[in-house]
């Protein structure tokens, strides 16, 4: 598996991104990936289906500047901050394999994750809840999500490292959609920060991932052309 590490891009070209290097697997112009990127300033992204009224605190984003966008793949809204990682997965479907449908893909991926983060984490209790949410103790650190082609998969997510959790409290709304494990907790007593270093983490998923060798040539001008003519467009961001 090949390794991206984004040089710093806009906050619609990072979101880009996922789809052009799922498209670019897709065309067979490479194998899988595990990619990395940190976002410098906060944004808000939903997710591909969510509603911005339902979802954001739009009076608190529209009096502090903050923009919304929205990604390809489902799952609820996050607020990007410096302090979280980002990473995503392009793997195979295999016609027999753990990825072969939704739920066997989500068991798989969340299992190694866990698993990465344990290591990097020892005497800690990280577990899987929901369907892609990972915690420590009762606490979420990183929510997750899908997006599935003919022959690949788009797999990414959030971990909170050492965010500034106070923001999704002004950012966003109580979200549509709960997991039961949440109990229906007001989010600044349902997240937390892992408190570890970006490199220790990325380190920790590489080694799970077996993801050593470097990406050689990103497809940056796709991902320059899709961030201007999609992602950083109010059709798209808005849609819903």
């Amino acid at each position: 598996m090949h390794r991206l590490d984004l040089p710093p891009l806009t906050a619609a070209e990072q979101l880009a991104a996922d789809e052009a290097l799922l498209d670019r697997c897709e065309a067979g112009a490479d194998s899988e990936i595990l990619m990395f990127w940190e976002p410098r300033e906060t944004f808000i992204v939903v997710g591909y289906a969510n509603h911005v009224a339902t979802e954001v605190n739009t009076a608190a984003c529209a009096a502090r500047g903050i923009p919304i966008f929205r990604r390809c793949s489902g799952g609820g809204t996050v607020v990007q901050m410096p302090g979280g990682l980002n990473y995503s997965l392009i793997l195979h479907i295999t016609a027999t394999g753990p990825t072969r449908n939704i739920t066997g893909a989500n068991q798989f991926i969340m299992e190694k994750n866990r698993a990465a983060i344990a290591a990097a984490l020892p005497q800690s209790e990280i577990s899987v809840r929901g369907h892609t949410d990972l915690c420590l103790g009762e606490k979420k650190f990183a929510g997750n999500s899908q997006r599935r082609r003919k022959d690949f998969l788009l797999f990414h997510g959030t971990l909170l490292l050492d965010c500034d959790l106070t923001q999704i409290s002004e950012l966003l709304n109580m979200p549509s959609l709960q997991p039961d494990y949440r109990d229906r907790r007001p989010h600044q007593e349902f997240v937390t920060n892992l408190n570890l270093p970006a490199e220790k983490v990325k380190a920790a998923l590489a080694r799970e991932w077996n993801a050593h060798e470097q990406l050689k040539n990103p497809p940056l001008s796709e991902i320059e052309k899709l961030a201007r003519e999609k992602y950083s467009t109010c059709e798209w961001n808005y849609k819903f």
